[in-house]
This record gives structure tokens, sequence and C-alpha cells, in this order.
């Protein structure tokens, strides 16, 4: 790879990383704008790394559970397709593998929002399979936690009422 296309990827990340702390900052709108436009430029077939990154951050951005939950499927998509490889020239010390417990926690909150406690379920037990791949620090540590409480509120939710509902036609 060519320094100049190495600096534009990392002018990408840059602008990813700008609209990210109007997100952390409150500035939701702002962000969602951002990265819309970025998303726009790199399209669907664009850098993984970028697609990832932005993807998972656009999540956090829409105020639609559905919308939501189609960045963090599309975060999911980008981290699969990703490589160590291209990770390390951005992030020299983590592996893709690293990121699964995350993305599959946002999936599992994201199905709970959308009152789909099974596939809530699913994902939550990816995410715990997945949290080997994590440090024992506060990263690791605040994921795990994380995966824990919602654990804790998947449990105390109640299943589907085991009577069946009324014939047709009664009320």
């Amino acid at each position: 790879m060519t320094e100049q296309q190495e600096a534009s990827e990392d002018a990408v990340m840059t602008r990813i990383g700008q609209a990210i702390m109007l997100l952390h900052a409150g500035d939701r709108e702002e962000a969602r704008n951002r990265l819309g436009e970025i998303w726009a430029e790199i399209g669907e077939e664009g850098d993984p790394l970028h697609r990832c990154t932005l993807a998972h951050y656009m999540a956090d951005a829409q105020d639609d559970p559905a919308d939501e939950l189609s960045w963090d499927l599309r975060a999911l998509t980008a981290a699969d397709g990703l490589g160590d490889e291209r990770l390390a020239r951005h992030e020299p010390d983590v592996a893709v593998r690293a990121f699964y417990p995350s993305l599959h926690l946002n999936l599992a909150a994201d199905y709970v929002k959308l009152q789909r406690p099974e596939a809530a379920r699913i994902h939550l037990a990816r995410a715990r399979a997945a949290t080997t791949a994590l440090a024992d620090d506060g990263y690791g540590n605040g994921i795990r936690a994380a995966i824990a409480r919602l654990e804790l509120q998947l449990a105390e939710e109640p299943g589907p009422d085991p009577r069946p509902g009324p014939f047709p036609g009664q009320q």
C-alpha cells in the first residue's frame, strides 16, 4: 500500500473519529449527518474497518430501534470481512475477534428494544462466548458487566404466555 493510500485511510478514520466525538458530546443529529456523508463516500463495498467503525457508531446515533439494528448488522457484516492485518495498520495491539463481544452485545440490546427476546438471547450468548478475546482491563470488564446486566434483564422478563389465545372469531 502506498503512503498516499494509507494517509487517505487515516483521513477517513479521523473524520469518523470527529463524528464520534460529536456523538459522545450529545450532538446525535450532527454526528448522524457526518457519518451519513462518510458512508455515502465509502459505501457498502468500502474498507471493512471504516464500515465497521462507522456503522457501529451510526447505530448509536439512531432514534429508531429498527434503524439501530440495521446499522449494528452492517457493523457485524463489516467485521466479518475485516482481517487482523488491516486492523493492525490502525490498531496494532487489537485483534478483530475482540470486536465481537461488543458487536453481539449491541445486537442483543437492539433486539430487546424491539421486543424480540429470543433473538436477543442468541446474540447475548454469542457475546458471552466471544469474551475470551477481551483483555482483563477496563474495556473488557465493562463489556462483561454489560453482558451480565442484559442477561439479568432478559432472565427477569416473562416468557411467552403458554396459554393459547382466543379461537378465531372470539374476543
